[in-house]
């Protein structure tokens, strides 16, 4: 599925119920206001299962917001074709590093820097990715609300995706977590 094959690309993302990953604007606040528990919902698990972050160009700056930077000691890919170089910050020039061309030119680059576990976060890089058939497995986090309208986590792929389910979490916070793998892709085995 993906260029090289040791290389793998997933997702852990949360979503409202009605499947949208922020507001419109970007925003997170229903996410942010929807849970009072210190359960990490397998966060950090995953996080130390990755080594490289790839990211969109919204979700880049919306988590550029963030204070203090949540990435810190990973190496963070920023996909974009128009952000301008100096869009990295000094203070993150060690660890942010910005990727032009397409999906399948930004899985080539990730291999041959040797990543081996890619997080890849952002509606419509995921999207791309899964258009691509590069995802290896999805972890969607559904959070009890309703916003209405926003960015979906999901658009029109142009062909089916078949997904194989593997597991399903409930927490007390009233998540659901769902981990797929992709089994075709393109009517192709993944």
């Amino acid at each position: 599925m993906t260029t090289a094959p040791n290389l793998r690309f997933s997702v852990f993302i949360a979503t409202s119920l009605d499947g949208f990953i922020a507001r419109a604007d970007g925003d997170l606040d229903w996410l942010l206001s929807a849970t009072t528990s210190t359960d990490d919902h397998g966060y950090a698990a995953y996080m130390q299962s990755v080594d490289t972050l790839l990211l969109g160009r919204n979700t880049y700056e919306k988590v550029l917001t963030f204070d203090p930077w949540p990435y810190a000691g990973k190496r963070v890919m920023v996909m974009s074709n128009t952000l301008p170089a100096d869009a990295v910050p000094p203070a993150l020039a060690d660890e942010v590093r910005l990727l032009r061309g397409t999906v399948r030119e930004a899985a080539a680059t990730l291999a041959a820097a040797g990543a081996a576990s890619v997080y890849v976060d952002g509606g419509k890089l995921i999207q791309s990715f899964l258009a691509d058939g590069l995802i290896d497995t999805l972890t969607i986090t559904r959070i009890p609300v309703l916003i209405g309208q926003g960015i979906p986590l999901f658009g029109d792929a142009g062909h089916d995706i078949q997904l194989a389910h593997l597991r399903t979490t409930t927490y007390a916070s009233g998540f659901v977590q769902s981990t797929y793998r992709v089994v075709a892709t393109h009517g192709q085995p993944a």
